[in-house]
């Protein structure tokens, strides 16, 4: 291998990448997950007891989830291990197990750090939990996905979740002054630039030390860079958003749930998060028509109108300029009477629809064309709401045996105001008649 590295005029001893030297020694130096290194964090009370189980260590990237396993393992005299679930397969995990167990004859237990753990399958998930249950291993999985959701029950079962936070402002701020400090010079940015630089960042940390060589590559002899000059040197990264993971499902939940709670602002800023992170504008106009049907309803029944009319619009213009029409139908959505009456009314009849059986309309509704159907009493009293005053005649529609229900009850909002008086009229000329 040295000879390959000779040839190349490289050297194995070479230069590291800032975030790799700066890796903490100790515990005490990780920042920004004061809730489980703290004083009174979890972690910490684990080791002071010395009952350190197998976790999962679930957050975002950058965040310290290997280097805090890494030092996890030191402080408990444990064998680290490190596989990731990305390169693995069975015959890897079988080669670690079997050197786990070689290295508890010997008298030394064996931390298991494995990375990307959600990527195993659940033959794969459930081949850890022999080792764990008899000691063999102690496993830490890291993952950026939902536990809940990528884990088997049992895995989870057996395991400690941790959560880890995305790094704060002041957080990163540390870390890029450790980095000055290590390094021996100033990030050459003025107060503003620095600002931005962390907003980069985006709550990473190993992110925010990669910006920081960039700039100090980038920079000469006493040049300081502003704001712009940064974005210009970096090309900022672009926002850390998987449509396929857990982050997509956080950011769609926010505009849904902006637009039923009536804050235009945080739906408009959510909506464009997420066409910034290269969410499919289509997927965003569906979502709208559900919100449109789910959480307005008859309160405003022009809602799905202007939902349905933003995809169109968006079909016909494209990218950018249909952007807009979802915009507006956002601000439309979220600033409409709000109403999960249909939704409710919806949801209790399919109950009674599952529920009740095949039961048959009763008689005087039931069409009658033939003669034997007349004489089993098909249609007989059956009133034409038409020829009734009011143009209601106050019939039973139910099933016989079902009785009759009430499923839809308008609130005092909006259109739906109407609507109640409507069905509140029908209601007392139906008790009038019996």
């Amino acid at each position: 291998m040295s000879d390959l590295f000779e040839a190349s005029g490289l050297s194995q001893s070479g230069p590291r990448p800032l975030a790799d030297r700066m890796r903490p020694t100790k515990l005490a130096d990780v920042v920004g997950q004061d809730h489980l290194l703290g004083p009174e964090g979890t972690l910490s009370r684990m080791l002071k007891t010395r009952t350190l189980g197998s976790l999962i260590f679930w957050g975002p990237p950058g965040t310290g989830k290997t280097t805090i396993a890494r030092l996890l393992a030191n402080e408990t005299d444990l064998a680290f291990e490190q596989i990731s679930a990305i390169f693995s397969g069975v015959s890897d995990l079988k080669k670690v197990f079997e050197t786990a167990r070689a290295r508890r004859m010997s008298g030394r237990a064996t931390l298991l750090f494995v990375d990307e753990i959600h990527r195993f399958n659940r033959a794969q998930q459930d081949s850890f939990l022999p080792v764990m249950e008899d000691g063999t291993i102690t496993l830490v999985g890291a993952t950026t996905e939902n536990p809940s959701f990528e884990l088997n029950a049992a895995l989870l079962s057996r395991s400690h979740v941790m959560t880890f936070h995305s790094l704060s402002a002041d957080a990163i701020e540390k870390l890029l002054a450790r980095a000055e400090e290590l390094e021996e010079r100033k990030l050459p940015l003025d107060e503003e630039a620095r600002r931005v630089l962390i907003r980069m960042a985006d709550g990473d940390g190993r992110s925010s030390l990669t910006l920081a060589e960039d700039v100090w590559r980038a920079a000469g002899e006493d040049e300081v860079f502003d704001a712009e000059r940064l974005q210009e040197i970096v090309q900022r990264r672009a926002p850390i958003y998987d449509k396929s993971a857990d982050g997509h499902y956080n950011l769609i939940s926010a505009l849904h749930k902006s637009v039923r709670g009536s804050d235009p602002d945080a739906a408009l800023y959510w909506f464009c998060r997420m066409l910034d992170g290269g969410e499919d504008p289509l997927y965003l106009a569906r979502r709208l028509i559900r919100m449109a049907v789910e959480d307005i309803g008859l309160a405003d029944p022009n809602a799905l109108v202007q939902a349905n009319a933003a995809r169109d619009a968006y079909q016909m213009l494209g990218s950018p300029e249909g952007e807009l029409a979802l915009a507006q139908s956002v601000i439309y959505l979220a600033t409409a009477p709000k109403s999960n009456g249909a939704y409710v009314a919806y949801k209790a009849a399919m109950r009674d629809a599952k529920s009740s059986g095949s039961l048959l309309p009763p008689k005087h509704i039931l069409n009658a064309p033939t003669k034997l159907m007349k004489q089993e009493g098909y249609g007989d009293g059956y009133q034409y709401d038409h020829d009734a005053p009011d143009g209601f005649s106050g019939q039973d529609y139910f099933p016989e045996q079902l009785g009759r229900k009430t499923y839809y009850d308008p609130p005092q909002r909006g259109f739906e105001r109407e609507l109640r008086k409507r069905l509140e009229f029908w209601d007392k000329r139906r008790k009038e008649r019996g």
